[in-house]
């Protein structure tokens, strides 16, 4: 293991342009361009950045052992309600913090290190800045026993995050924009900069180095459930780069997810695309003519569950008539009526399913 003052700057001195990794980088910017493609099958764009911003919010929390449920986390976000329980109202934390960076990038084409602060600020609801306090380690779970001490002291870790920042803007190195991200997300890590929240920034910065480099337009690719479900080798194999150097294995294991979750992703919105159509006929057939728009029915697929004050929101319909077109839409089956506090809300049951799946 490197000790905390050795972590090396980047660019890695060894050659990350095997036959291998060239290979499967090929593979994973096709799928990669597929989903930027297909994204746009979505004429109501907003239905991709909440609904999946809100699913990566919760998994990408959940590998924190931040843990709440997609029904707790929906309706939280669509409810007035103020008693939301503190871990969901974190998960919400930190889909506030992907879109508030996604913003940024999109105004002002940085993904600099004032940006990266910003995020994790809006994570943990904090004001502070890079750790200024020793001893951080990262412990193995469940031994106890300390499996990385990263870099310590503010001065030493603004370095190292300087030299991150130059490292993801410089345009003109030998490196595939997906071996870079590996690269990066490693360095990210490695550095731990913040006193808590390090692995949902590092996982926000991914998707927002792929807009940054016009890879994608919409964050909308998340690494999230690949990590998940391949947890153990996530942690074994950032551990080899440190302990080893060992750098192909681990750009193999991200060029991999970037592939397999391209392609669950677009699958997903090829999906959607098509429940939307499906409502919009089912809508189109049983819903009286004075009810029946194509805007009330997108405006069903922004997120799980619609409100009377949604539907006023978009300019649709004042607030009574606004009522009657989701009790209506609920008549026929496609709107499922639930009570929450004071509120009623109407749940999208299939498009809940879908994102559930």
């Amino acid at each position: 293991m490197l000790p905390p003052l050795q972590l090396p700057l980047l660019p890695p001195q060894t050659d990350l342009n095997s036959r291998a990794i060239l290979r499967k980088a090929i593979s994973a910017h096709k799928n990669l361009a597929e989903l930027k493609g297909v994204a746009h099958i979505i004429p109501n764009q907003t239905v991709l950045i909440n609904s999946i911003i809100l699913r990566e919010a919760r998994l990408s929390s959940e590998i924190e052992n931040v843990v709440t449920t997609d029904d707790k986390l929906y309706k939280a976000f669509a409810s007035s309600a103020k008693n939301v329980d503190p871990q969901t109202k974190e998960v919400l934390h930190y889909r506030e913090a992907l879109w508030a960076g996604f913003k940024e990038l999109k105004s002002r084409r940085l993904l600099a290190t004032n940006l990266l602060i910003k995020t994790f600020n809006i994570i943990k609801q904090t004001n502070e800045r890079v750790r200024n306090t020793p001893g951080t380690r990262i412990i193995m779970n469940g031994r106890g026993s300390v499996m990385y001490s990263p870099p310590e002291g503010e001065d030493l870790i603004i370095e190292k995050l300087k030299n991150l920042d130059e490292f993801i803007h410089n345009d003109q190195d030998e490196f595939d924009p997906l071996v870079k991200l590996a690269v990066i997300h490693y360095q990210f890590e490695a550095i731990h900069p913040f006193s808590d929240g390090n692995g949902r920034t590092g996982r926000i910065i991914n998707v927002l180095y792929l807009i940054y480099k016009r890879l994608l337009d919409l964050p909308i690719l998340y690494l999230s459930r690949y990590i998940i479900q391949y947890k153990a080798q996530y942690y074994r194999l950032l551990r080899n780069v440190t302990a080893k150097n060992e750098w192909g294995p681990w750009i193999l294991y991200m060029l991999d997810a970037v592939e397999k979750t391209s392609l669950e992703t677009k699958k997903k919105i090829l999906r959607i695309k098509d429940l939307m159509d499906q409502t919009l006929k089912d809508a189109r057939e049983k819903l009286p003519s004075y009810v029946y728009s194509k805007e009330l029915v997108e405006l069903l697929f922004e997120q799980p569950y619609c409100k009377v004050q949604f539907v006023v929101d978009k300019g649709i319909a004042k607030r009574q008539r606004a009522s009657v077109y989701l009790m209506e839409l609920e008549r026929i089956g496609i709107l499922t009526k639930k009570k929450v506090g004071k509120e009623n809300l109407f749940l999208n049951l299939k498009f809940y399913r879908l994102l559930k799946d």
